[in-house]
């Protein structure tokens, strides 16, 4: 525990771990492989390390993955006729399309083509209802990640103030419906947000996913709060929250590092989510 550190320290990867552990358990009971499809489109320096990371994740657990790798200069319509390849493809039960996309793609025009019930990165409109409407779908892996994190931590959800910093499509929306469907009261605040401060300083569960380095400070943080941070911010060389780490342990009874923290549950409910389909694609029972 880092000095001066009150906070109890969520480890992220411990409960990671714990999570593939499941995933490649339940994987060795299916009678074939899932396989999980990952389109890069162009060079990105980044997307290409988090597509090797998913690939390795994936051999780790017994998912077969399928890499597609697409130069920057793609039209979109080759790109959309590979996800209908793949939406086709029997042995494909997951599509990720990495993003970010070259400029010249619309985004949301191929999200909208992946096979919603192949989705498992959980952006597809229809998922986005599913969620909204309390029905099964796939979820967004982060904030599924953040929500698994919580309930580790903290058990039953209920009647617990809830605050999220952010309104992003990948985090802080579909986060703010995971905690309703937890029955907590939920706030979605934002960098425009008034009185931002104030805000935060009431929540019981604080999730800071608003993308700004240490925006959060410790006397934002209401005493005993656990606190979450999404925020993955490289400032001179070294990789910080949103959160003002050192300052809010010192108010926070618990709460996530960066790295170590939610990082590695992105990847895990990736393949948790896989794993998922697989099930539900060969009428197993689901994950």
């Amino acid at each position: 525990m880092n000095e001066g550190v009150s906070a109890a320290l969520i480890d992220g990867k411990a409960h990671a771990q714990a999570l593939r552990d499941r995933v490649r358990a339940g994987v060795g009971r299916l009678s074939r492989a899932p396989g999980l499809a990952v389109v890069l489109v162009g060079d990105d320096p980044a997307s290409a390390v988090y597509v090797r990371a998913k690939g390795k994740a994936c051999l780790e657990v017994g998912i077969a993955s399928f890499e597609h790798r697409l130069p920057a200069d793609t039209q979109q319509a080759t790109l959309l006729s590979l996800v209908g390849q793949l939406n086709a493809d029997p042995t494909v039960d997951g599509i990720l399309v990495q993003l970010p996309l070259p400029g010249h793609i619309d985004s949301n025009a191929v999200i909208a083509t992946i096979d919603p019930d192949k989705d498992v990165d959980g952006f597809h409109p229809v998922n986005v209802g599913r969620l909204a409407s309390g029905l099964d779908g796939f979820v967004p892996c982060t904030p599924l990640g953040c929500l698994m994190l919580l309930k580790a931590t903290l058990g039953d959800l209920s009647g617990l103030e809830a605050v999220v910093v952010g309104r992003s499509n990948i985090v802080g929306k579909p986060m703010a419906q995971l905690l309703l469907g937890a029955n907590a009261t939920v706030t979605i605040a934002h960098s425009r947000s008034r009185h931002l401060f104030a805000l935060c300083r009431r929540a019981d569960i604080l999730v800071a996913a608003v993308g700004r380095p240490e925006m959060i400070r410790g006397d934002w943080v209401k005493p005993g709060a656990t606190v979450i941070d999404v925020g993955i911010n490289r400032v001179n060389g070294k990789l910080v929250g949103d959160v003002a780490f050192s300052e809010v342990a010192a108010h926070a009874g618990a709460i996530t590092p960066v790295p170590g923290g939610v990082g590695p549950m992105t990847i895990a409910c990736l393949l948790a989510n896989t794993l998922t389909s697989a099930e539900r694609r060969q009428n197993k029972d689901a994950f």
